[in-house]
């Protein structure tokens, strides 16, 4: 049955050659850029969906649930935000579209707030950070830009090229850390990534570099399964420095949407990932996928790609992110 709810109250590829810096813009004017896609789609339907009635009733309601199925915010999410919603009606009612807007980003904001926790960084260097996901996701690239992220930071930096089986994956990588300015332990491609992570950690050890970043491969090209080599890493890291790694980074492509948060699911669950990257973010009109991966796997996306270019990554930021979608 209709409710009437009216007046009822008295956001793998080679790199390019480096370009001259663009003029600095801050994060929200990034993230707003980044998500115009997402935004784009999103705040149509929802114009829409209050344009078509005076009136914010239950079946505006389920018009706003398809059109946040639409950016991929996925079924379970979206059926929590709408349920808040319609018991916010019901108590209290929603005067008009501006109101549900504002109902609707409190509650995109409170999703992603309630999975942000504060990093544990060890009391002594290096920190070893761990790069993980399917291959195309663009670990590779992401390594590369964090690495000159930390580097901007005042941190000291390390490469480990741990992807030792993807084809050119090696050589890729040294062409990020020339431009990030930073050094690259490597190996031969097809050798032990568990090999190359250790020859990796005693450097950084011996150097007392700040950060070491760990770029690993997304599939083998053996008959061993991925998660097992990912574990071997894990205890080899371990053993030369305890607590280690102490973030494991799971990089998703914005662009695949649900399909990325399947991923992040298989991941979290063998890796013991810590945070996400979203990549392509840029890219995609399915940027709701943030919203997912926060509620459905209770992980923070800690970076995202927002373009081609070494500087193109930022932290991410919820309520940027939030303001940025729905404006």
């Amino acid at each position: 049955m209709a409710f009437s709810i009216f007046g009822k109250r008295n956001t793998p590829e080679t790199p390019e050659p480096a370009e001259q810096p663009e003029q600095p813009r801050g994060l929200f004017d990034r993230m707003k850029q980044a998500v115009t896609r997402t935004r784009e789609s999103l705040s149509n339907s929802i114009s829409s969906v209050v344009a078509l009635t005076r009136e914010v009733d239950d079946a505006s309601l389920d018009d706003l649930e398809l059109a946040l199925l639409a950016s991929d915010i996925g079924s379970a999410t979206t059926q929590q935000i709408i349920t808040s919603l319609r018991d916010r009606a019901l108590r209290q009612g929603i005067s008009d579209g501006a109101e549900l807007k504002s109902l609707l980003k409190a509650e995109l904001l409170r999703i992603l707030n309630s999975v942000e926790m504060p990093i544990k960084h060890p009391s002594a260097p290096p920190e070893v950070i761990m790069m993980v996901g399917v291959n195309g996701a663009g670990k590779t690239t992401t390594s590369g830009k964090l690495a000159a992220q930390y580097r901007r930071e005042g941190h000291t930096v390390l490469l480990c090229a741990a992807d030792t089986f993807r084809a050119a994956a090696i050589e890729q990588l040294q062409v990020w850390a020339d431009r990030s300015g930073v050094d690259l332990i490597k190996t031969k491609q097809g050798g032990d990534p568990s090999a190359a992570l250790y020859d990796a950690l005693a450097a950084a050890k011996a150097r007392s570099t700040g950060i070491l970043l760990v770029d690993t491969a997304g599939r083998l090209h053996t008959k061993s399964d991925l998660m097992k080599e990912l574990d071997k890493m894990r205890r080899t890291a371990e053993k030369l420095i305890p607590g280690a790694p102490h973030q494991t980074l799971l990089v998703i492509d914005a662009t695949t949407g649900q399909n990325g948060l399947q991923q992040a699911r298989i991941f979290t669950e063998a890796a013991h990932v810590t945070g996400i990257v979203l990549t392509k973010l840029d890219g995609s009109a399915k940027g709701g996928i943030v919203v997912a991966i926060a509620h459905e796997l209770g992980l923070p996306v800690r970076y995202a790609g927002v373009g081609e270019k070494l500087e193109d990554i930022i932290p991410f930021d919820p309520a940027s992110f939030v303001d940025s979608l729905i404006d």
